[in-house]
C-alpha cells in the first residue's frame, strides 16, 4: 500500500516538474532581459523625455508638439 503511495508521489511530481519547468525558464529569462532607454532632453522646456517617444527635428528631440512650435 505504502509502495504505490510513493509511486504515485513520484509520478505526480515528475509531471509537476515537466508541466511547470517551462514557466521557471520565462521568468528566469524575463529577469535577465535589460531596459535599454536613452533618455534625451527637450531644447525648449528641459523635460528630459524617451528617446523613443521623442520628435526629431533638425536634429533636436522635443517632448511634444507644442515644445516643437513653440521652439
Amino acid at each position: 500500500m505504502i509502495l504505490k503511495f510513493l509511486a504515485a508521489a513520484v509520478v505526480l511530481f515528475l509531471i509537476y516538474i515537466v508541466l511547470f519547468k517551462k514557466d521557471r525558464e520565462k521568468n528566469v529569462k524575463k529577469k535577465d532581459e535589460k531596459i535599454e532607454d536613452i533618455m534625451v532632453e527637450c531644447p525648449t522646456c528641459s523635460t528630459f523625455v524617451s528617446k523613443k517617444e521623442a520628435i526629431l527635428s533638425n536634429g533636436h528631440y522635443y517632448c511634444s508638439k507644442d515644445c516643437l512650435l513653440n521652439k
